[in-house]
């Protein structure tokens, strides 16, 4: 069983920051950096040495706290390459990489779409996939740089993964996200039934996420749109701002 242990915390308005630490090794990875002196914070709290950060993309809500993090902790960034490069960048990764987080194997895999870089890891032994701006509960990102089959095809890497998998969202978009996929796929007994659930969550005051590849299979109304073309006209849809 894995002993790797996962904190997250909200920043900012609506992202989620990632600490996953291994107590073996003493090792702890940030992935993304929505607030540095926030993720200072709950790192320090928690007694966890920062020694890496991981990037999914260039936007700043998630590279923001690179330079403060790097500055405070001499921890290790990496990053998929862009030009010009991504702010305190260590190490350029890419899909197909991997590299340990103590004995823990990351498997990187690329997923353009929301930007053209755009990365995800994965920790197989801990059952868990930092996915960024490509897959949210109930929704994908806006295609800013990417096209439609781009992200097609991103979503079909993650959701080949083992169903069991948790997807681990930058963002805190579900219910906005379920007011669309009822809008496209209403009736549903999968999506109706996760709507009420996560509609009761929130109430309480509990974050949607993780969500896992199972749950996304079922009720992701970009993965139930069937092909590239519909993803696009669903994201155009969704981006009109009707939804």
């Amino acid at each position: 069983m894995s002993t790797l242990q996962i904190h997250m915390f909200p920043c900012l308005s609506d992202n989620y920051g990632f600490l996953i630490h291994d107590p073996d090794s003493g090792q702890t990875a940030a992935i993304d950096t929505p607030d540095g002196d926030e993720i200072a914070a709950q790192s320090d709290a928690k007694g966890w040495q920062l020694t890496e950060i991981w990037n999914t993309h260039w936007h700043p809500d998630h590279t923001g706290g690179n330079v403060l993090l790097k500055e405070r902790y001499g921890c290790t960034v990496r990053a998929p390459g862009r030009k010009p490069p991504l702010p305190g960048v260590d190490v350029v990764v890419e899909g197909g990489d991997s590299f340990t987080l103590g004995t823990h194997r990351v498997d990187v895999i690329a997923t353009p779409g929301h930007t053209l870089e755009h990365v995800v890891f994965h920790v197989p032994n801990a059952g868990a996939c930092f996915v960024g701006d490509t897959i949210f509960t109930l929704g994908c990102g806006r295609l800013f740089e990417g096209t439609a089959q781009q992200m097609w095809e991103s979503f079909g890497k993650v959701l080949a993964l083992p169903e069991e998998t948790k997807l681990y969202c930058a963002h805190e978009y579900t219910m906005s996200n379920a007011k669309f996929a009822q809008a496209v796929d209403g009736g549903l007994p999968a999506l109706e039934d996760a709507v009420a659930r996560y509609a009761a969550m929130r109430e309480r005051g509990e974050a949607t996420v993780p969500t896992t590849v199972g749950a996304e299979r079922a009720t992701n109304p970009f993965w139930l749109a069937g092909s590239a073309a519909v993803l696009g006209e669903r994201r155009s849809l969704k981006d009109s701002g009707k939804f």
